[in-house]
């Protein structure tokens, strides 16, 4: 049995679903793998996939560019003939699926998140919208990371509540990702993990940085992520520059593996503006550490509000300010207590395997499905 996975970079497919294609490929299945290449290709090779580039133009949406990526995924599978399609990201699963259905391979979607097109609205968010009720149509299942996620395409007719199913983001490793003791740091450390994206709260991060120096308040306060990304909402490597000069901040660059950054800290911040379910605050919580997000959808899910963590206003600095200064403000035992409770909730809601058994779940169910129908 061939399954076919697609996402717009391998950076994400390798650290998002490692778990889940090693799982598929030492059961037994062919697993492919279709995404641009990146630095990160040839660690997809390590987990026993195949591997098939596929340029994808993930700044914006380009009708020749999205069409000929459409017919990129029409003649890989006329010519592999997968037995199940599995889709993440916006392109993989409107023309990924498009080009499955037409060739009558079920297809399993994951929306793991709306992205700045449904935030901003507009034409756009209208005209994609349209896309996916069309992509989705005749898909077997359609995963969401969060229940705000799947009310929305519930409510918008974009998807059938007979195959809409909420699954915990991608879970997480937490035996990698295991619990460690708060640091001894003289003054508060927090950190921001994730791309530099106007849309992840970056600026909000740096204006909160401000005002609690203006209230003076001793931390440090460090960025941690890839600064180069091809998005629209990219935060530019001239204000990176600027903020370290007006001494605010701490660029730590990028990681491949975050836990010595997450260990080294005392609270984990991500006032983003909306996400799927985010996996740094996943990551912070599996390492006992207390976190921050805005009160959006994704972020609400992994923090409880006073219980591991604190939940701020979207887009407002100043909210933001107060919550990391109520942080600041608590004692070491209690922010370990916080730190706790978060581990706790990570391992009841959002281990991995939690994830990878949903997924092999709709897999036997679609396989069984065909088997009936071919015996007639």
């Amino acid at each position: 049995m061939k399954i076919v996975i697609s996402r717009n970079t391998s950076w994400s497919l390798f650290n998002f679903h490692s778990g889940l294609i090693k799982a598929l490929s030492e059961y037994g299945f062919e697993v492919l793998v279709l995404c641009p290449e990146d630095e990160y290709t040839s660690s997809l090779s390590l987990l026993g996939c195949r591997f098939i580039p596929l340029q994808m133009d993930n700044a914006k949406m380009n009708p020749l560019k999205d069409f000929l990526l459409f017919w990129r995924y029409l003649m890989i599978f006329g010519k592999e003939r997968p037995d199940i399609y599995l889709a993440y990201t916006i392109k993989p699963n409107i023309y990924g699926s498009v080009a499955a259905h037409l060739l009558n391979v079920p297809v399993i979607n994951n929306v793991t998140g709306l992205g700045s097109t449904f935030i901003q609205g507009g034409w756009l968010g209208r005209f994609v919208g349209m896309l996916y009720r069309l992509s989705f149509y005749k898909s077997r299942k359609v995963f969401f990371q969060n229940e705000d996620d799947r009310g929305f395409f519930l409510d918008s007719g974009l998807v059938s509540g007979e195959v809409a199913e909420r699954l915990p983001g991608s879970g997480i490793d937490l035996d990698k990702f295991s619990a460690a003791p708060m640091p001894d740091n003289l003054k508060m450390h927090f950190l921001f993990i994730g791309r530099m994206l106007r849309d992840k709260g970056v600026y909000e991060f740096i204006e909160a940085a401000r005002l609690l120096k203006k209230r003076g308040i001793k931390a440090e306060y460090w960025l941690l992520g890839f600064l180069k990304v091809d998005n629209p909402t990219a935060i530019s490597k001239q204000e990176i520059r600027e903020w370290l000069e007006e001494g605010i901040i701490r660029y730590l660059g990028s990681s491949d593996d975050v836990r010595d950054h997450i260990e080294s800290v005392d609270c984990v911040v991500l006032p983003s503006y909306r996400e799927g379910v985010p996996r740094t605050l996943l990551e912070a919580a599996g390492m006992m550490r207390p976190i921050i997000a805005s009160d959006v959808a994704g972020c609400r899910d992994v923090v409880d509000d006073g219980v591991n963590g604190f939940l701020c206003r979207p887009r407002d600095a100043e909210d933001l300010a107060d919550k990391m200064q109520k942080m600041e403000a608590l004692s070491a035992s209690e922010r370990e207590v916080m730190g706790v409770k978060g581990r706790e909730k990570v391992e009841r809601e959002f281990d991995q395997k939690i994830v990878i058994e949903k997924y092999f779940k709709a897999i036997f169910d679609i396989l069984k499905y065909g088997i009936v129908s071919k015996q007639g």
